[in-house]
């Protein structure tokens, strides 16, 4: 814990057109993964559309790991589904927070980051400066699936004692 920079907290939004692995619909969950830290969200039953709204908290110690997010079919009576994964960088969203940002008006956006072949970005997200924090929203396409998008947003919790990004 001595290399500790603070904590990640991802809010998981929702999915969107997610793939069918049961008859008609899907059970999703969605597990994030950031180093040996491993965390999940509730499983929403018979819905490829949901809704989780749900934070996730990760402590980070190392900028350059990415986090890893797969979203599963949650079965009563057999091994779940996987409903796809992918993936994401931290370091454009800690670099933000390296700025001296107060006094910024809310709203600016500090910096942004575009879907390439690298990223699983379905579309550009920014990093933005929201009521006194940097907050990055973003919308991710799931691979090896037919289909589903993710969307979530990154906050940061400074830890008292923790080092400084």
């Amino acid at each position: 814990m001595d290399n500790l920079l603070g904590l990640l907290r991802i809010k998981i939004k929702r999915g969107v057109n997610l793939a069918v692995r049961d008859v008609r619909s899907s059970d999703p969950y969605v597990v994030v993964k950031m180093g040996k830290q491993k965390l999940k969200t509730r499983v929403i039953n018979k819905d490829v559309n949901p809704e989780w709204n749900e934070d996730l908290t990760l402590s980070v110690s190392d900028p350059n790991l990415p986090v890893k997010l797969t979203v599963y079919d949650h079965d009563m009576f057999s091994m779940d589904d996987k409903m796809g994964d992918a993936e994401f960088e931290i370091k454009p969203f800690l670099d933000a927070l390296k700025m001296n940002l107060d006094g910024l008006p809310c709203g600016t956006v500090i910096s942004r980051v575009t879907p390439c072949r690298s990223n699983c970005l379905s579309e550009e997200t920014k990093v933005v400066w929201q009521d006194n924090k940097v907050v990055q929203d973003m919308c991710l396409r799931l691979r090896n699936v037919e289909c589903g998008e993710v969307e979530l947003q990154l906050q940061w919790i400074d830890l008292p004692g923790s080092k400084r990004i």
